[in-house]
């Protein structure tokens, strides 16, 4: 789509940082510089503030990705796209059927009311919960990762959703400050929400999880 509308050498293309690698490779193997800009913390998306910061002469487009079931700020990413004569680009998430997000949404729904210790996630814009991403707060150092281990060894099966963001990988290097990406980066964790989960193994989830409360910060 980049190399579509013309972007190449010479030009540079804003992108998130918090994901995965392939948007800023595709935007270099379009020829173009790819630009780090910082997320919304609640929604894990690009920040149209962010973007309007990292926006130069050079900036030819904008790819926002859509995260864990969460939309980025489109129109204020259009509307910020038609100020700079710059290019939106979207990349979406794979739809789940109707009944499969609703079964998902219940499941959130019973986190949302039963975990504690984490900061569970914010369920606006029609969340369809591709992922139930929690933060693990710590106290004053990342706990995320002794939690993820002491949870598995209970029998829930969480994954770190962001390990590295892109920024710090050694082929795409900035230094740039991207504070919420990088605390992102150190306090979220992704745990099961599939519609296939029973009553019982949702139940484990909240008793592993809310074992290791006390260890943590209180729920924001």
């Amino acid at each position: 789509m980049l190399r579509a509308a013309g972007v190449g050498v010479g030009d540079e293309v804003v992108v998130p940082a918090f994901g995965n690698v392939e948007v800023a490779e595709a935007v270099t193997l379009a020829g173009a510089l790819p630009v780090f800009a910082d997320i919304d913390p609640l929604t894990y998306c690009l920040d149209p503030d962010a973007v309007e910061v990292a926006v130069t002469s050079r900036t030819a487009a904008v790819v926002a990705v859509h995260r864990f079931g969460r939309q980025a700020d489109i129109r204020r990413l259009h509307a910020l796209g038609q100020r700079h004569g710059m290019l939106v680009l979207e990349q979406g998430e794979s739809e789940a059927p109707y009944d499969e997000i609703a079964q998902r949404r219940e499941r959130a729904a019973y986190l949302d009311t039963k975990l504690k210790g984490v900061r569970t996630p914010d369920g606006g814009d029609g969340h369809t919960y591709q992922q139930y991403v929690v933060r693990v707060p710590g106290n004053g150092r990342p706990d995320r990762d002794a939690f993820a281990r002491a949870i598995r060894s209970r029998g829930v099966d969480c994954r770190v959703p962001v390990k590295t963001p892109v920024h710090r990988l050694p082929d795409f290097r900035r230094y740039v400050s991207l504070p919420q990406t990088e605390q992102a980066a150190d306090e979220t964790l992704a745990l099961p929400v599939d519609a296939t989960l029973t009553k019982r193994e949702m139940q484990r989830i909240v008793s592993a999880c809310n074992a290791l409360g006390g260890l943590l910060q209180p729920a924001f």
